[in-house]
């Protein structure tokens, strides 16, 4: 078993908690993964050192007992062997400063339209505020977490993303999209047992900082790093299939189903979706989409087979779907083609940074 101030090896693990034993967090707060007793932990030999980048939306760290819950399983990641990456958001939090500063706060395709002086409030935010506290809460189990931002070692490089709204160009200021990530500094960081929590904020080749989608950032991040899984937690149950007549979230879908479904999606639901595809067609394994405001949600989702939110396969994985709610998906998807039916539609959702 290895102990919390152990350090894991980051290809190789060569200490391994056995079956049932309890984690450091476990013991502490008196539960296991995912709210079980200690004793009942899930194991899983299969994710033995492997890098699993987790996004966390600000609408989540806002609510302290969330936020404890998303660090203790963070810190039990780490402890089942695996290598956890955090990529953070903070868009109500930078909403609420820009109201105090008086500044304007305005989204479109999905994306806060960010000014310059915007872009100094998130800078502030996202790093000072947002990262402090949730690097806190991971540290009040041990000295893991380790802040950056993505302008540290020029970890992420973006330049300035268009917008379409209405098949019309909009300006959205100095939002960013990324075009290379230098992981090494992430990648050192896991091979000294720390867990990186890293900020959106990128920098272009030219100097610019930008404001880039934290969904964006941790699917370029997980493609960079070869990471088996991408987490991405946000305020609602998962991908609906039908909104708003219906409620059903699509528990399944390949890199192909989701492609077809991305054109009707607009609001936050647009890039994050985007992030998903373009994880599991650049390498990363499967990605969860799940509820954040479930307490060990992230658990849940990659150590146990509950898995209430959605989860995107890369196209080879098209077999593993062929179940009935499959089908389901193949008939919305058809029908939206047809023009028969709604696209998947926006449903409110995190507020995006």
């Amino acid at each position: 078993m290895r102990t919390l101030g152990e350090q894991p090896a980051v290809r190789n693990v060569d200490v391994v908690r056995r079956p049932g034993a309890a984690s450091g967090v476990g013991a502490a707060a008196g539960v296991g993964t995912a709210g079980l007793p200690a004793a009942d932990v899930p194991w899983s030999e299969e994710l033995q050192g492997r890098t699993v980048v987790v996004k966390c939306g600000g609408s989540t760290l806002e609510d302290p007992a969330l936020r404890r819950s998303f660090a203790q399983d963070v810190v039990e990641l780490w402890q089942a062997g695996l290598h956890p990456v955090v990529v953070h958001g903070g868009g109500p939090q930078i909403s609420s400063m820009l109201d105090r500063l008086a500044l304007e706060v305005r989204f479109e395709a999905g994306m806060r339209v960010t000014t310059p002086e915007a872009m100094d409030v998130v800078r502030m935010v996202l790093t000072g505020q947002v990262q402090r506290d949730l690097v806190g809460a991971i540290n009040a189990h041990g000295p893991f977490a380790v802040g950056m931002s993505g302008e540290d070692a020029h970890t992420l490089t973006a330049v300035r993303r268009p917008a379409w709204v209405d098949g019309r160009p909009v300006d959205i200021g100095l939002v960013g999209d990324i075009v290379d990530v230098a992981p090494d500094t992430v990648r050192n960081l896991l091979a000294g047992g720390r867990i990186p929590v890293v900020s959106p904020v990128a920098r272009g080749a030219d100097g610019q900082v930008y404001n880039v989608n934290a969904d964006l950032a941790a699917s370029a991040l997980a493609v960079a790093l070869g990471a088996d899984r991408l987490v991405m937690l946000t305020d609602v149950p998962g991908l609906y299939a039908d909104w708003p007549r219906s409620t059903e979230v699509i528990p399944r879908l390949t890199a192909e189903e989701l492609e077809t479904l991305l054109p009707g999606l607009a609001g936050g639901m647009l890039p994050k979706m985007e992030g998903c595809l373009r994880a599991v067609r650049s390498g990363v394994g499967r990605v969860h989409v799940l509820d954040g405001r479930t307490p060990h949600a992230v658990l849940r989702g990659v150590l146990t087979e509950e898995n209430p939110g959605t989860t995107v396969l890369p196209d080879e994985a098209r077999d593993a779907t062929r179940d009935t709610t499959r089908d389901s998906t193949q008939d919305i998807t058809r029908d939206i083609a047809r023009g028969v039916a709604p696209a998947v539609v926006p449903h409110e959702e995190e507020t995006p940074a």
